[in-house]
Order: structure tokens, then sequence, then C-alpha cells
């Protein structure tokens, strides 16, 4: 396993762990020195993650929250429908994706939260800097949402069933 593997697979030990996560039990689990374990920990700092040190071990300091991604399909003029829709519920639009037939997997980082935002993003489509995704696959993209709880990603899913905008199983695949 390499530094760059092990500092990556702390990260996801830590995250998933219940309880802080001692240095001494990373240190034999991944069968290196507890200094080695400090110096990773410094690393994985540095990359950005807010790793916190506490008396009986290792956590991340992260927000909680739940993500969840929504197959949907829509026209051009539902689409700031559909993105006020989602912010309006306690929704933040993390990305837009699509599964194109010949390009493949494409995505595109949104970080919509809220209508502000939307408003911006809509403004930026109007004026011609851009289109939507959407439009090169007839208009079936993919949205990951996050939002607090799952209970506000059900709300949010069953507003985009409502609406029409949802996707889904037995719907065309793309």
């Amino acid at each position: 396993m390499t530094g760059f593997e092990r500092r990556k697979d702390i990260v996801n030990r830590i995250r998933n762990s219940f309880a802080p996560v001692s240095g001494k039990a990373l240190a034999q689990a991944y069968e290196v020195s507890r200094q080695v374990i400090v110096q990773d920990i410094a690393l994985i700092r540095a990359s950005g993650y807010d790793i916190i040190s506490t008396n009986r071990g290792y956590i991340l300091n992260t927000p909680h929250t739940a993500t969840r991604i929504f197959k949907v399909r829509h026209t051009d003029e539902e689409l700031e429908n559909e993105l006020c829709s989602i912010v309006d519920l306690g929704g933040k639009i993390v990305n837009v994706m699509i599964n194109h037939h010949v390009y493949g997997h494409m995505e595109a980082e949104m970080n919509i939260n809220s209508r502000r935002k939307v408003m911006e993003f809509m403004e930026d489509i109007k004026s011609g800097k851009s289109s939507p995704l959407k439009n090169i696959t007839s208009n079936y993209h993919y949205h990951t949402v996050e939002a607090d709880n799952e209970e506000t990603l059900d709300i949010i899913e069953e507003m985009l069933r409502k609406k029409g905008f949802l996707v889904e199983n037995s719907e065309a695949v793309l």
C-alpha cells in the first residue's frame, strides 16, 4: 500500500467511525509507526481535511449532510423552476452530470444553494455564455443534491416527482 492509498484509507476509516480513532490503532492497522501516522495526519490536514486530535483519537470535523443523485428531465423553460424548487426545500445542487452515448460521462460543478445563485446561473445561461449540459442528452441529466438530512432529500424527491422532473426507473435509461 502506498502512502497516498494509506492516507486515503485513514480518512475513510476516521470518517466512518462512530468513535475517535486512536493513532495507535491506525499504526497497528497499517503496520507503521505512530510517527508515520502523525505525519500522515499532517499531510491529510494540508490537503484540506479538518482532522481534530482529541485525547481519545482522531475525528473528522465534517458537516453532517446527506447526498442523493436524482435523474431528471425537463425543458430549458423549466430549468429555473427545477433549481429554485430544490434550493427552496433546503437542497444544494452540487453538480450536473450526463451520460452521453458518444462522449461518455460528463460532469460540471454547480454548488447552487440559494435563489441568488440560481439567478446568477440563469443569467449566465440567458446571456449565451453557455447552454445547459442536458441539451446534448435529450434533456436527461443527473444532479447530486446535498441536504441536512435524508428527510429533506425525501421531500425534494417527492417534489421532483410531482412536478414531473424525476425520471423513474421504468423510463428510458441514458
